[in-house]
């Protein structure tokens, strides 16, 4: 006798409230569906809301739209809060021009460009060793790196001097070179760190059917770990390029002459240079702040990807 067939359990279907038809259905978000718990509908809520967002972007966006205005203006005032330049000009830029802010970004260009290549193929080299490799003092040495954070460039300022004087062994002065700003920005635990925990994601069986092919150390590094790393990599070169093109002691204690200084140096002395004003600092300002800029929007997708996957690591 054969066992009687049993329907599949059906989810039940519920019927439309009567006078509506079922394309005409409530479809807009519950109120803990939006951000915060606002209803996307307009009330009080939705004008809070709206307030909080263009505080915020004044907060944020206020010091960026003064520093243009003021660095276009004729007669610019650090202390004024200007959206719009008064008598534009761009004779701002032409004293600074003169003053060598060109020169001085170049040397920060040349010192950005080669830091961050450094930075990231020591930082990538050590936490690929860190992430897939197992070995005695792993932790030590991965301690030791986020050390390297916890030590303000103030305490350093005087040992790193007297290193880039007479480095040990080779007996070399990197004083007055780029290799003096480069060499000691080399590693940075922060990108290690990032590097490091990103790496320790990606599954081991990709890494063990690649070495099944024969892949090698480097060649499984270059075509296999990296191409997974990729929104990794954009959080550290967008943040190391930033930290790198932001340092103000170190160029100042590697340069032995003036033309040794970078942007964030000479803004200073613009600063205190009584033959210009507020006006040509401002122009400064802008000039120093246009690559950063650019490699955030280069690179923002990257940046944003690779903070979102830390945040949901787990």
């Amino acid at each position: 006798m054969s066992a009687p067939a049993i329907d599949p359990v059906r989810t039940p279907v519920t019927a439309p409230p009567a006078g509506k038809s079922a394309g005409k259905q409530r479809t807009t978000p519950a109120r803990f569906d939006t951000a915060l718990g606002w209803s996307d509908r307009p009330g009080l809520a939705w004008a809070l809301r709206v307030l909080l967002c263009v505080l915020a972007l004044g907060v944020f966006a206020a010091p960026f739209v003064t520093v243009f205005s003021g660095s276009f203006s004729e007669k610019a005032s650090g202390s004024t809060l200007s959206f719009l330049p008064h008598h534009p000009t761009l004779l701002n830029f032409e004293v600074a021009g003169e003053r060598g802010i060109w020169d001085y970004f170049g040397n920060s260009l040349v010192i950005a460009g080669g830091g961050l290549l450094l930075q990231l193929v020591v930082c990538t080299l050590a936490a690929y060793a860190l992430a897939r490799h197992r070995f005695r003092g792993q932790a030590l040495i991965l301690t030791l790196f986020m050390l390297t954070m916890m030590l303000p460039e103030e305490v350093i300022a005087i040992p790193l001097s007297l290193v880039l004087g007479h480095v040990p062994v080779l007996g070399l002065d990197l004083k007055g070179t780029v290799w003096g700003v480069i060499l000691p920005l080399g590693a940075w635990g922060f990108s290690v760190m990032v590097l490091t925990e990103f790496m320790k994601d990606i599954p081991a069986e990709i890494e063990e059917a690649a070495r099944i092919d024969g892949v090698g150390e480097l060649r499984m590094l270059w075509q296999v770990i990296l191409p997974l790393c990729k929104p990794a990599l954009g959080v550290a070169g967008v943040l190391g390029f930033i930290m790198i093109w932001d340092q103000y002691l170190l160029p100042l204690i590697a340069a032995k002459d003036p033309t040794d200084y970078t942007v964030t140096v000479a803004l200073s002395i613009l600063r205190t240079d009584p033959e210009v004003g507020s006006g040509v600092v401002l122009a400064g300002a802008v000039i120093a702040l246009i690559p950063s800029l650019i490699v955030y929007l280069l690179l923002q997708r990257s940046l944003v990807t690779g903070i979102a996957a830390g945040a949901t690591k787990g």
